[in-house]
């Protein structure tokens, strides 16, 4: 687990972030194979990426970071993706959520929080539960006590980022509130009361995530550390937002980097170990004109994936600095994301299983661990449905309707 002693260079610019994402990717990159046929957790490349500087890079120059443009991470992620999906995806929530407490302003757990992730702290999240009505229904709880603390019980499931967290932000409601209050709750792996069973994660694809269970029982919290949201917004009216577009360009970001790698390493396998077919008359598989060509789609696929990303990505930075955000420039943001998001469910997956059609039968060995990039897209790809983002697209684009205000969902 990351700490406070750790000590992590500021990245102060955005060629100082890619660049340092570059180099700790291939470090990553170069045991992720062996990770995945072992069955071992990234620990080691966490806390690479910790010590880097890259997990500060959001984080407000009056707290001590660079501020460095939404976009940067964005990218940064899709790097590390790129390298190895489950660390991309375990460092997902640490964005969001450092996004996302910027509203407070000096307010706690602002400085704390903010504090701890410069000096190289990573933040993870507690927030999905099983056996709810739908997703987004909460039932951990978080009560007052008398005095200045609270006390959080439930148990949550798709626990993202806690592996190695420094901080898990917990979702959960204020009981006897209404209309009901939610609740952001900040706690340590080490506070009694948390358990972290992360072994209980058995998905096919995004097995290093371990994003398991996470039990809270009876944990005390201090008051500077629960946010209390309000009631839930009004989709129709509440303020204009980016968190979400935010939220969802980053899950695009995942999915797009398992896809260049996808591409990537199918492309050295067929050139350095596929035989080409007999009827083609030629002496290696690369040169093929069906393969070509078919490379040519899937290479065609991922540009159109990493353009509209990136033009997402450039419209959250747009919305951020607007002197006051506007309804347009969010929804904007919203919708290009969305529509990114929504096509690289289809084509990043369409792309790792596509490399097969032209590896031939050699690449399903299980040495290779190609199948992981398809396992991997296909897992992770499946957070957040398709088929609402284009509903919301469509709407917009026969009615003018600008998408719901939906937190992390548009």
């Amino acid at each position: 687990m990351t700490t406070t002693e750790s000590t992590a260079p500021v990245l102060a610019s955005v060629a100082d972030a890619l660049t340092t994402a570059h180099a700790v990717a291939a470090e990553v990159a170069a045991g992720a194979v062996e990770r995945e046929i072992n069955g071992v957790w990234p620990v080691a490349e966490l806390h690479r990426v910790a010590e880097s500087g890259l997990l500060g890079i959001i984080v407000p120059a009056d707290f001590g970071g660079p501020d460095l443009p939404p976009s940067t991470a964005i990218e940064v992620l899709r790097i590390l993706s790129q390298a190895d999906s489950a660390v991309g995806q375990l460092l997902l929530s640490h964005f969001v959520i450092n996004f996302a407490i910027r509203g407070l302003g000096d307010a706690d757990p602002a400085p704390r929080i903010y504090g701890d992730v410069v000096a190289g702290t990573q933040v993870g999240n507690a927030t999905v539960e099983r056996g709810t009505r739908t997703s987004a229904d909460r039932l951990t709880t978080v009560s007052r006590r008398d005095g200045d603390s609270w006390v959080l019980n439930g148990k949550k499931y798709y626990a993202t980022g806690a592996l190695e967290a420094g901080w898990i932000a917990v979702a959960a409601r204020i009981p006897d509130t209404e209309p009901h209050h939610g609740a952001t709750v900040f706690v340590r792996p080490s506070d009694p009361g948390v358990t972290l069973n992360l072994d209980r994660w058995s998905a096919f694809g995004q097995r290093g995530t371990a994003s398991g269970e996470v039990i809270l029982d009876q944990v005390v919290v201090d008051k500077g550390f629960v946010i209390d949201e309000g009631p839930d917004p009004d989709p129709a009216t509440a303020p204009p937002a980016v968190l979400g577009a935010f939220d969802q360009a980053l899950h695009a970001a995942v999915d797009i980097g398992i896809a260049r790698a996808a591409l990537e390493d199918g492309a050295r396998f067929v050139t350095t170990k596929s035989r080409p077919w007999f009827e083609a008359g030629v002496d290696s598989a690369a040169d093929e004109p069906h393969v070509v060509r078919r490379f040519g789609e899937l290479t065609a696929r991922l540009y159109a994936l990493e353009a509209l990303l990136a033009q997402g990505a450039g419209l959250v930075d747009a919305a951020v600095g607007e002197a006051e955000l506007t309804r347009e420039s969010a929804a904007d943001a919203s919708l290009k994301v969305a529509a990114a998001k929504a096509l690289a469910q289809e084509l990043a997956v369409e792309i790792a299983s596509g490399i097969f059609e032209l590896t031939g039968t050699s690449a399903t060995d299980g040495k290779y661990a190609l199948d992981r990039h398809w396992r991997n897209v296909r897992v992770h790809s499946l957070h957040d449905p398709a088929r609402w983002k284009y509903v919301h697209l469509g709407n917009h684009t026969l009615h003018g309707t600008k998408p719901p205000r939906l937190g992390v969902l548009i």
